[in-house]
């Protein structure tokens, strides 16, 4: 007995350690991300065997320790308590630049290095030459186009859902998803005409907006935001909040999509009805919300549904795909989603695949939920998008009769 109990309590004892380790790498997690961002590229495009002469190798290296000083201090004052929009810019823009320069130097550097011996393509210094022109070159084509992708109005998907629970009037339903807006720093009110236009055109008969409207209060951003009062819907255009809200007064952006005409579905639903069938059009706040200090704000799915018919199929809007266990639980049929934006800069989305079931497209979660996440219609931060474009949603909910 003694040997068995204490089998447990030894195992919980390492899971727990195990914890702390990371707890604490995750704490120096923000101080060395940035040394090894800069530090790396610095390394395998000036100190890998290419001699360059020595003013090159010094003014190199003195723009590598500039930037590693420079982009930190710029994100501070631009996402700090200062939020200086010219600020966010730059550092924005670095840290989008060296996430790309950062991978392929090491990919490259891997990779063509040994091809390039293989081959047998000149000596030390002309490979190692040649490795860094290559680093530059993939870098600059992919941050011009990475910046086209991330600035134009998005390509419609177009994706058909089947939901087993769901009435032959209801079938042909279609439901726009935008998502993830980032209205911010760089100004992009024209842009957000043009994406409403679009939406406009898929004669929608539900609109959706499942959070990260903008970075920024409501009272800063309203001009971008304000074109989200021209769309379309012949039922309903629903919001709810996302985790950005959470850092800028979400309480003001509640009140500015009511005001705009869309319904913030915050812990409730809304009925669609048509040709007879009903869908339960439901929503819950950020699960941010319940540490953001807001009263009121929380995601509760129980209260969401209070009071429907539980025969009835479910659409669920929740901003971030972990949501889903929640949603499962309940039997939703299906719940859209956005966040992840598909990783946006490559491979990035590795590192968000720690943190969430899913990055995009239609996945299936227990015995009837699905789950639709969407790569986000504008982009955060860094005005790249690299191999993750955006997209604006077009989702045609189909009955099995």
């Amino acid at each position: 007995m003694t040997e068995t109990s204490s089998t447990p309590s030894t195992a919980g004892d390492a899971q727990e350690a195990q914890r702390g380790r990371l707890q604490r790498l995750m704490r120096y997690l923000p101080l060395v991300a940035p040394v090894l961002l800069w530090a790396v590229p610095c390394g395998v495009l000036l100190y890998t065997g290419q001699q360059w002469p020595l003013p090159v190798t010094l003014t190199g290296t003195a723009l590598f320790v500039l930037g590693l000083i420079g982009m930190p201090l710029a994100m501070a004052r631009g996402h700090g308590r200062r939020q200086q929009d010219w600020a966010a810019i730059v550092g924005d823009t670095l840290l989008g630049s060296m996430w790309v320069l950062f991978t392929w130097s090491v990919l490259l550097g891997v990779l063509l290095r040994p091809a390039l011996t293989v081959a047998g393509v000149g000596d030390g210094q002309d490979r190692a030459r040649i490795v860094t022109w290559a680093v530059l070159g993939v870098t600059a084509v992919l941050l011009a186009w990475g910046y086209a992708e991330a600035r134009r109005v998005p390509r419609v998907r177009r994706v058909d859902v089947e939901l087993p629970r769901l009435g032959a009037g209801l079938d042909g339903t279609r439901v726009v998803l935008i998502t993830d807006t980032h209205y911010g720093p760089l100004d992009r009110a024209r842009w957000s005409e043009r994406v409403c236009e679009r939406v406009n055109t898929l004669e929608a008969d539900l609109v959706c907006h499942t959070g990260d409207i903008a970075d920024g209060t409501a009272e800063r951003r309203r001009a971008q935001a304000a074109p989200l009062g021209t769309v379309e819907a012949t039922r309903a255009r629903v919001y709810v909040t996302g985790n950005h809200e959470y850092y800028s007064e979400a309480q003001g952006w509640v009140d500015l999509m009511d005001e705009l005409g869309w319904e913030p579905l915050r812990n409730r639903h809304v009925l669609l009805e048509r040709g007879g069938d009903t869908l339960v059009v439901a929503g819950v706040d950020d699960v941010t919300a319940e540490s953001s200090g807001l009263a009121g704000h929380g995601a509760d799915l129980a209260e969401a549904l209070d009071g429907t018919d539980p025969g009835l199929p479910v659409l669920l809007l929740a901003h971030q795909p972990k949501f889903i266990d929640r949603a499962a639980a309940h039997g939703v049929d299906l719940q859209l989603s956005g966040h992840t934006h598909g990783g946006q800069i490559w491979p990035f989305h590795y590192l968000v695949r720690l943190d969430q079931p899913a990055l995009a497209g239609l996945t299936h979660h227990g015995a009837r939920t699905r789950l639709y996440t969407s790569r986000g219609t504008g982009f955060w931060g860094p005005p790249f998008r690299v191999f993750a474009p955006s997209e604006i949603t077009l989702l045609v909910l189909r009955s099995p009769s």
